[in-house]
Formats: structure tokens, C-alpha cells, sequence
């Protein structure tokens, strides 16, 4: 008899829950990569968040006025310094818990965009406040948290190493 009380208590509780429960929160991010000219080796770029110091790569809040894959873009250069060309389709999404300057923890969704890099700033808002890295993509899967975005990385490797063998058989 008291199972049945518990029962329903517990379900109201997981129903308040889910009542609470926001949306995760939109971001955008870049994937920043690089193609050696000696050795045609992909690169990634990873970054260090500034509050944990795991690896990362650059992302940000939408702007008013700015497509996703711009502010992509412009995050990559405010993070990381660099310039270059976004594409407009994105590679996939990841989720993760971004955790506030007050503690509390909000899910985010992160939209990726791949940015060949063309050209890297010597000065760039955030410099000096991360540690930034070029690392093979095998390298750079291994070393972010997020498995999506792990999945995204391997990916994105298999896309580009299939390239030229899509581009010499036109």
C-alpha cells in the first residue's frame, strides 16, 4: 500500500522536472582546419575553454544581424585568430552543459561549420586567454569531450581524404 503513494509521488516529481526543463540554448561553432602544402596533412584547430581548460573548438551565442556560419566565423577570429572561408551547410551538431559565471549548468546545441583557414591575426581579442593547437584529427577527436563532436571531427577527416579521389575521377 505505501508503494502506490511513492509511485505517484515520484512521478509528479519527475513531471515538475520536466516542466522546468528549458531547451538547450543555440550556439555556433567552427571547425577550423588547415591543409598542410609539404605534406597535404589535415589539420584541425583546437582550442582551450577559458573556464575548464578542456579542448575545444570555437563557438559562440547567435548575433542580431549575423547568419549562423558568420558567426562561426567571427568567433573563430575573436578565439583563435583566424581567418578564412566558412561554409554555409553545416557539418552536424553536438550537445553539451555549458556551466554559468553563477554555477548553473544550461544544455547548448552547437551547429559546426567547417572554416578553411587562409590567414592567422597577430593580435585577436582573446589572446592570451587560451591555448590554441593544430592537431591531426585523430588527435583532436581524442582530446575533446564530446563524443558528437568527436564524431563530427572523424567525419569531416573522412570527407576531406575522399576529395581527391572524387575530384581525379570527374
Amino acid at each position: 500500500m505505501v508503494t502506490r503513494p511513492l509511485a505517484i509521488l515520484t512521478r509528479i516529481a519527475n513531471d515538475v522536472q520536466l516542466m522546468f526543463r528549458r531547451p538547450p540554448r543555440q550556439q555556433y561553432a567552427a571547425l577550423c582546419y588547415r591543409v598542410k602544402k609539404k605534406t597535404g596533412e589535415l589539420e584541425v584547430l583546437l582550442l582551450t575553454s577559458r573556464d575548464t581548460g578542456r579542448w575545444v573548438i570555437p563557438k559562440g551565442w547567435p548575433m542580431p544581424g549575423k547568419l549562423s556560419h558568420e558567426v562561426a566565423a567571427r568567433e573563430a577570429y575573436e578565439e583563435a585568430g583566424v581567418h578564412g572561408t566558412v561554409e554555409t551547410e553545416p557539418l552536424g551538431a553536438f550537445s553539451y552543459d555549458k556551466v554559468l559565471k553563477d554555477g548553473i549548468q544550461v544544455p547548448c546545441r552547437v551547429q559546426v561549420y567547417a572554416l578553411e583557414v587562409s590567414n592567422l591575426a597577430k593580435n585577436f581579442k582573446e589572446k592570451g586567454e587560451r591555448s590554441v593547437e593544430w592537431a591531426s584529427c585523430d588527435e583532436a577527436a581524442k582530446s575533446v569531450r564530446e563524443p558528437e563532436l568527436r564524431d563530427i571531427i572523424l567525419a569531416f577527416q573522412r570527407r576531406m581524404t575522399a576529395m581527391p579521389a572524387t575530384a581525379q575521377s570527374k
